[in-house]
């Protein structure tokens, strides 16, 4: 009888699979291969000895809040989406650890001595995450994309300089083909011809030409709206694509090889992205309870968390949680959003009085036990454009009350306003729910019944359908709080950028011609010395409607466990500290408990 072997591979499982670990696993998982000869009256059973095993990458576990409304680099606008994104992709510049503009895909960019053309030139050999090509052409198409009116995305009016972009986004009928070819954004070989496609290997240049002078265009470049997603992958998974980690092939320091909703987004290192590869796998969690993650974090089950205003007091009494406190300047600036076509709030007067009842020193002092800064101007101290003479729309309780009565609306007996007619206008707060959010909204609505004497409904939501909410102009609620965070320091990404006709003030309906002529002037106005005063004029110009009440400014507070190394601090760590440099990063496994 012929012999017969048979090869059979096992896996013996010497360790239980625990999830918790930011340091490798304690015993690794061993491969034994097992040998079986059979042959004839015997049976020899060979077993290998296993060989050493690489250590487990370690994994820095974030908790970012709430669950992303969307992860698509042209449509999303709020900090956890963006947080998500800056992990995957890169945009042609970038922002270093001083948020100077610097080289990012592109290893250069020049402007023309009129600052209406600017050309980029990309590094070369580029690779996306799967190791395939990354050219010119690629973001060509995500410039496209952007301004496309039938991506419609948040942030698509922040590259309206381009030549032919405002043309195509308002256009009555966006369907024309000659408003899409109007848009000056080109890809072009080294020899300055025109690109043909994602395979040609000399497609390194990108042109853009812009309808007046923008001398701050090449920071724009750096934002998310111009990430290289695919075209194809994007096409093939529809409208949800970026719901799946098998679409989001990107050219960022990770890849993200697993998003599951409302519970945990997973990425390795990009071995191919061009300035270097992470060490450590990283995990975003999104737990919106502020004091769950809280717990979570002294278990040792997340090594950054953000740090509240509810558990300050605990963490500067405790010897080790106050070492691992980092509490540091911010970006933000948060306001009580009035929807300007939305009762009662369409009368100016209205919103005066709502903005003179507001006490945001004692918001600041006893919600956020001092997390924070009171503001009565939209561009936070340290911030080019600041300015520390606005004084309007402070708290003055006598002036709150006089405003309203001056406005005609009136509040009865009962707590409820009255319009001039007469008619009940219900006011309603709408917020994020979390059990904290309730006590803190709960305090903010006291006080208005306070001064004012009016009361107001809370309305609680879910956290992920408030984002929704707040994005479009029709479900905007009446009143909500709302932050804008800044994408780099230049007060145009503070006005320009939000509060221009057609941009993120849309939200509640904010309009004003004058504002849009003046800041057209500073946009296009190349001369720094020139250019301050024009934008200093348009921020008072804002500031006089009241259209919103300005509340507070941020600081950023975080709890960082002490194996978490070489963490770059910036103001604009709204997602999460050390997502300017993320490589700079590692974790000393040695040191965990």
């Amino acid at each position: 009888m012929r012999s017969k072997l048979f090869v059979f591979l096992s896996l013996l499982i010497l360790a239980s699979m625990v999830l918790a670990a930011c340091a490798p696993t304690a015993t690794p998982e061993t491969i034994v291969e097992t040998v079986v000869i059979e042959k004839e009256g015997e049976t020899i059973v060979v077993t290998a000895t296993p060989g050493p095993v690489a250590a487990e990458t370690p994994t820095l576990r974030v908790n970012l809040g709430s669950w992303p409304d969307i992860i698509d680099p042209q449509k999303s606008s709020f900090v956890n989406e963006i947080a998500h994104l800056k992990m995957m992709y890169e945009g042609l510049t970038t922002l270093d650890a001083e948020l100077n503009t610097v080289p990012g895909a592109a290893e250069s960019w020049e402007y023309n001595p009129e600052a209406t053309e600017l050309t980029f030139t990309l590094r070369e050999g580029l690779k996306y995450s799967d190791g395939t090509l990354l050219n010119a052409k690629r973001f060509e198409y995500s410039i496209f994309r952007n301004v496309d009116p039938a991506t419609a995305g948040e942030y698509a009016s922040i590259t309206d300089d381009i030549a032919g972009a405002k043309e195509w986004r308002y256009a009555d009928d966006t369907t024309l083909p000659e408003l899409r070819e109007g848009l000056q954004v080109k890809a072009l070989d080294m020899a300055g011809n025109a690109c043909t496609d994602y395979e040609q290997v000399d497609c390194r240049v990108l042109k853009i030409g812009l309808a007046q002078a923008a001398p701050y265009f090449h920071t724009v470049m750096s934002l998310w709206v111009t990430f290289p997603a695919k075209e194809e992958l994007i096409a093939e998974g529809g409208d949800i694509w970026w719901t799946s980690s098998k679409f989001h092939v990107g050219n960022g320091p990770f890849v993200v090889k697993n998003l599951e909703p409302v519970v945990r987004g997973y990425f390795e290192p990009n071995p191919n992205y061009w300035g270097g590869v992470a060490t450590y796998n990283l995990e975003f969690r999104y737990i919106t309870d502020s004091a769950v993650s809280f717990e979570a974090y002294k278990n040792d089950e997340f090594d950054i968390v953000p740090l509240a205003a509810e558990d300050l007091a605990t963490v500067q009494n405790d010897a080790v949680l106050s070492q691992e406190a980092q509490i540091y300047a911010g970006s933000c600036t948060f306001a009580i959003m009035f929807h300007q076509l939305k009762e009662p709030f369409t009368n100016q007067k209205v919103r005066e009085a709502f903005a003179m009842a507001l006490d945001r020193e004692t918001w600041v002092s006893d919600v956020l036990n001092g997390l924070g800064s009171p503001t009565l101007t939209w561009i936070p101290p340290g911030f080019p454009g600041y300015d520390a003479e606005e004084n309007r729309w402070g708290y003055d309780p006598e002036a709150a009350k006089a405003a309203l009565a001056e406005s005609g609306y009136t509040v009865d007996a009962a707590g409820q306003l009255l319009d001039p007619t007469g008619a009940v206008v219900e006011m309603m707060q709408t917020f994020s729910d979390t059990p904290r959010n309730r006590v803190r909204y709960e305090w903010l609505v006291a006080k208005y019944k306070e001064v004012l004497g009016v009361d107001i409904k809370l309305n609680p939501v879910e956290s992920t359908t408030y984002t929704a909410l707040t994005k479009d102009i029709n479900t905007a609620p009446q009143m909500f709080i709302l932050g804008w965070c800044a994408d780099y320091p230049d007060p145009q990404n503070w006005l320009s950028v939000y509060w221009k006709t057609g941009a993120f003030g849309e939200r509640i309906g904010y309009s004003n011609p004058d504002l849009d002529a003046k800041l057209a002037e500073a946009d296009s106005t190349v001369d720094p010395a020139a250019r301050m005063p024009l934008y200093a004029e348009a921020q008072r110009m804002l500031t006089d409607g009241a259209p919103v009440a300005f509340m507070w400014n941020n600081v950023n507070s975080y709890l960082v466990k002490p194996w978490v190394k070489g963490v770059v601090y910036t103001p604009q760590d709204s997602g999460w500290p050390g997502d300017v440099a993320p490589l700079s990063i590692s974790i000393d496994t040695s040191m965990m408990p």
